[in-house]
């Protein structure tokens, strides 16, 4: 009897050993299936971040390359201004030779359609108080029945692109006194 109890005791040992073994192997992984999600959503994190950065470069990038687009338009625009003040200033002149007249007329005319479809647009400030946000004063001058600070005369148009400034006007100011 006394073997057949230590038989029995061994075989409750054995079975306590590898119900604790087997509970060990479990916790252990368990711990190692918890630190792989854990490594998982971290790598995920990661994952949304960096693409979170790479939509804001992507963005940054085409505002980068629209602004050089648009600077580089504006730059040949401005050429284009001083060859229309030519223009203008040669059909003041010219008002005996009608077929010089027609030409430049004509031309002109062009050269303000192109710059109109492009959205250049004239500032129109003769008699319109002086704003220094779109004019520039070259001169003063006495006007009677005129309040200071009005514009007399324009010398030189301004114009603007988009409703951006792309050159001031140049004008005569009124200033009594």
């Amino acid at each position: 009897m006394e073997e057949e109890s230590t038989a029995q005791a061994q075989g409750e040992d054995i079975a306590t050993n590898g119900t604790s073994e087997a509970q060990e192997a479990s916790e252990d992984l368990s711990a190692q299936l918890a630190a792989a999600n854990t490594k998982a959503e971290d790598n995920y994190n990661r994952f949304l971040l960096a693409m979170a950065d790479f939509e804001n470069y992507k963005k940054r990038i085409e505002r980068q390359f629209s602004d050089i687009a648009l600077a580089g338009r504006k730059s040949l625009l401005e050429k284009f201004l001083p060859v229309l003040d030519n223009l203008e200033r040669a059909l003041s002149y010219g008002e005996n030779s009608d077929g010089l007249r027609d030409g430049v007329l004509q031309t002109l005319k062009g050269f303000e359609a192109m710059l109109a479809a492009e959205g250049v647009k004239p500032i129109a400030v003769k008699g319109a108080p002086f704003d220094p946000k779109v004019a520039e004063a070259i001169g003063t001058q006495a006007a009677e029945g005129v309040a200071d600070d009005i514009v007399l005369e324009e010398a030189q148009k301004g114009y603007t692109l988009g409703g951006e400034l792309l050159r001031p006007a140049r004008v005569i100011v009124a200033k009594n006194e």
